[in-house]
């Protein structure tokens, strides 16, 4: 399974005819030298800071959004984009809401009552999510989105998720409570790929599925069927099956309840 998440969430309003398509286009820069882009692109004098990304060669605006726990619409919207297909190498995007401590938050948070508070030069929060507080973002009540044989586990390197087998049609269900942020084949690597945000800390993905049951911007509720199982851009029939905390793919089995 290509790792193409890892270099990406979900995740903003609104659907539309394009929405299967999100913005792929990366343009590079050329004919600058690296001084002058530092003052030419948008938003350079933000490079660095927490709340801000520097778009990287290959990033689309969906993957951006992704990485950082984001619809990759809202980033859009943030940062004023005309055409969110036309992205350059060495542009700094913000990706945390106006008006969130001015930008100055990390872009993985800690969790509520954390004797950790997010301030420019922390260090971020490894993947080992803390201990769940009822009530809290952590507090989701997780369970399995398919019934098939584990086949592949998590990997940090090799595979972000989990490798659910099965049969072509097999039902594919959300996890938990939550909106869908993308719904679509514009992924490479991923198929017919299902993206839901949960909360301001989690986003699933839902990955090679045959057929597509919901929306852009639906509500779904946890158990819901919102996809089949099947092998679209695979080269079996299985589920990856992604939890992503902050936008940072995190070890589904840590969450998932036992079997």
């Amino acid at each position: 399974m290509p790792c193409a998440l890892a270099a990406a969430v979900l995740l903003a309003v609104g659907c539309s005819s394009s929405m299967n398509k999100p913005p792929v286009e990366d343009r590079g820069v050329s004919r600058t030298s690296p001084g002058d882009v530092a003052k030419l692109l948008p938003g350079a004098e933000n490079a660095g800071k927490p709340g801000y990304y520097t778009v990287k060669p290959g990033d689309t605006m969906m993957r951006i959004g992704l990485e950082n726990g984001q619809n990759w619409r809202d980033i859009a919207r943030w940062n004023a984009l005309e055409n969110p297909n036309l992205i350059e190498v060495g542009q700094v995007l913000r990706v945390v809401p106006p008006g969130s401590d001015n930008g100055q938050v990390m872009a993985r948070p800690v969790t509520p009552g954390s004797s950790a508070a997010a301030r420019p030069g922390a260090a971020a929060p490894t993947s080992v999510p803390p201990p769940q507080a009822s009530g809290s973002d952590e507090d989701v009540g997780w369970i399995w989105p398919a019934q098939g044989t584990l086949v592949a586990g998590f990997d940090e390197a090799k595979n972000k998720g989990l490798d659910i087998s099965g049969k072509t049609g097999d039902a594919i269900v959300a996890s938990a409570d939550g909106r869908v942020v993308y719904s679509g084949a514009g992924l490479r690597g991923y198929g017919n790929l299902i993206i839901l945000k949960h909360n301001n800390t989690f986003l699933t993905a839902y990955a090679h599925n045959k057929t597509l049951l919901v929306k852009e911007d639906q509500t779904v509720k946890k158990g819901q069927k919102i996809a089949e199982m099947g092998n679209s851009d695979s080269e079996k029939v299985k589920l990856h099956f992604e939890i992503r905390r902050q936008g940072k793919p995190v070890d589904p089995a840590r969450y998932l309840p036992p079997r």
